[in-house]
């Protein structure tokens, strides 16, 4: 743990501490559930060199893919887009998600619901 003091934010009237979590405390690998129970659901994932996730998809939820580190090759439905550190990808998640790293990777993504239309 770490010994730090945040001020209190008020929203909607209501005060509440934020959750921080420091990144490098999550052990699962290579995706780790950042806040488990909150939404948006947010991962940190951690790829080493040549490591892949398989084709998937998360349907309905737009995704937010923040490489903090490395550089990642993103496939998108089959089209594969060059992402390395600090860029941030947002995208659809009805379309088929592959990323595979080039080198060590550690990126963080949220998984926010699709508000209905």
């Amino acid at each position: 743990m770490f010994d730090r003091d945040y001020s209190r934010i008020r929203l909607q009237d209501e005060t509440r501490m934020p959750t921080i979590r420091p990144l490098t405390e999550l052990e699962s690998t290579p995706h780790a559930n950042v806040f488990p129970t909150e939404e948006p659901k947010t991962i940190r994932l951690e790829l080493g060199t040549d490591e892949a996730v398989a084709p998937h998809s998360h349907p309905g939820r737009d995704i937010v893919f923040h490489l903090l580190e490395g550089e990642i090759e993103l496939e998108l439905d089959g089209d594969t887009y060059e992402v390395t550190a600090g860029d941030v990808a947002r995208f659809d998640g009805d379309q088929d998600i592959a990323p595979r790293a080039v080198e060590p990777s550690t990126a963080l993504i949220v998984l926010a619901q699709q508000e209905s239309a």
